[in-house]
């Protein structure tokens, strides 16, 4: 096969040094990427191994800069205009100032992906110094392997999270998380939504009563109820009409929960460019959560309420993390633009000491939400997690992977092997037929969300 004519070009006298290889059979840490950043002095692209994390704040301090992520559509027109999908690490492609890793200098051989073509070059580190000689090198990059994400031990979160806001913050250790994160307590109408659900005696007209006391929360369950991904039939009129005819008590209980609480906090003006906004991750995972346990073995299948709130709180501790640590939050959302194939628990992990999850199930314990929801959310980037409610946890880490890889942009995704089906007692093809549905639903999902988001 031969070499794009771009990529030819830009090899120059080196493409005669080349060979080409199946990009899955070359070792990881031989592969690189190129990412496109600009600031108000210009454009820039940064060279590291592929799988490293571009710790961007590193390098805007090494060079006095204030760089980011380029916007997206102007990416587009650099690969245009070079007749490209996506560019490999070659900086004369684009002929903009380029810095280097230090430790792709350390490589005997290096690998620049053709990713749509799925192939590889392969050249001697040496003839790729000489090709890159005019690039400034730098010390920006950081090996994942080094990044330890606390996956598996709840009882530590509330000592690492004091550690992350002494170590941000410089407040004194208090002993209630509440008072040291400085968050609002649980809004009354999740206060009374939890009464309800351990009241074995609540009735309908007890969730109608709680529902229409917030005139917006009604406003929002009746739009609900009347969106065409329920195609109910005739009007509905009314909070009890959403209820009992079209939504049902269980459903209309947790989506009030999601709201109460998504409105309890501000919801930040900035957010990673590329990822979709939080209320339709929200929708996403619960509907896929909901799906899941619907398809479990009917004598070990999850309670499909809970299942489906632990999905629309899952990316909770993304409103948290905007309001515990500010100035922080945006290094997050920066990290994640420029590093979209590195999990966020990793990049939280290494910012802040702490991840996202660690401090929303931490909140949730304190509000006295259902141990199913809190520990799904703690555990729900941990796929062998095998304590309490792992079921809860595994349904969100599967719905996730198979919204990933069928495009919905909800951050780093990885393939889930056949185990992972068979240890919550589900057939695979059917679960794919069924998340290919969800997917094609898109613009009923987008509604949805909008209609949740319509109150934050």
């Amino acid at each position: 096969m031969e070499l794009p004519v771009a990529v030819q070009q830009a090899l120059g006298d080196s493409a005669a040094g080349v060979s080409l290889r199946n990009a899955n059979q070359i070792q990881p840490q031989h592969l690189l990427r190129m990412v496109l950043l600009n600031d108000s002095e210009g454009n820039l692209q940064a060279i590291c191994r592929r799988d490293d994390l571009l710790d961007l704040e590193v390098l805007n301090k090494q060079l006095g800069r204030d760089l980011r992520m380029m916007q997206r559509r102007e990416q587009v027109r650099v690969r245009q205009r070079s007749g490209l999908q996506e560019l490999p690490a070659l900086p004369s492609l684009t002929g903009w100032p380029t810095v280097i890793d230090q430790r792709v200098d350390e490589l005997e051989s290096v690998a620049l992906e053709l990713a749509d073509q799925k192939l590889a070059i392969m050249m001697p580190a040496e003839d790729f110094r000489q090709l890159t000689a005019k690039a400034e090198r730098h010390d920006f990059a950081v090996d994942t392997d080094t990044i330890s994400v606390n996956l598996d031990n709840h009882g530590a979160d509330r000592d690492q999270l004091h550690s992350a806001l002494k170590k941000f913050t410089g407040l004194r250790i208090q002993q209630r998380l509440e008072d040291t994160l400085e968050l609002p307590p649980l809004p009354e109408t999740a206060q009374r939504i939890i009464h309800l659900r351990v009241n074995p005696n609540a009735v309908m007209g007890d969730l109608v009563d709680v529902v229409e006391s917030d005139p917006s929360l009604a406003a929002q369950v009746v739009s609900w109820a009347s969106s065409s991904f329920y195609a109910a039939a005739g009007q509905v009129r009314s909070v009890h009409d959403a209820v009992s005819r079209v939504l049902g008590f269980d459903l209309v209980m947790n989506l009030a929960m999601g709201l109460a609480l998504g409105r309890a906090l501000k919801h930040p003006k900035d957010h990673p460019d590329g990822y979709v906004d939080y209320w339709q991750q929200a929708i996403w995972q619960a509907q896929s959560a909901g799906i899941l346990a619907s398809m479990m073995p009917r004598g070990r299948r999850p309670m499909f309420g809970l299942a489906y709130l632990a999905g629309l709180l899952h990316n909770f501790g993304h409103l948290v993390l905007a309001q515990v640590f500010p100035p922080h939050f945006k290094l997050v959302c920066r990290s994640l633009e420029v590093n979209p194939h590195i999990d966020s628990s990793v990049i939280e992990h290494y910012l802040l000491g702490i991840t996202r999850e660690q401090i929303s199930a931490q909140l949730m314990e304190n509000w006295g939400m259902p141990d199913e929801v809190t520990l799904a959310i703690r555990y729900q980037k941990n796929p062998t997690y095998d304590g309490p409610h792992s079921d809860y946890a595994r349904l969100l880490w599967l719905g996730r992977q198979l919204l990933t890889e069928r495009g919905v942009a909800l951050g780093a995704g990885k393939l889930a092997d056949a185990s992972v089906y068979e240890e919550l007692g589900l057939d695979r093809e059917a679960v794919e037929e069924q998340f290919d549905e969800l997917v094609n639903s898109k613009d009923s999902i987008m509604a949805m969300a909008g209609m949740m988001g319509q109150g934050s």
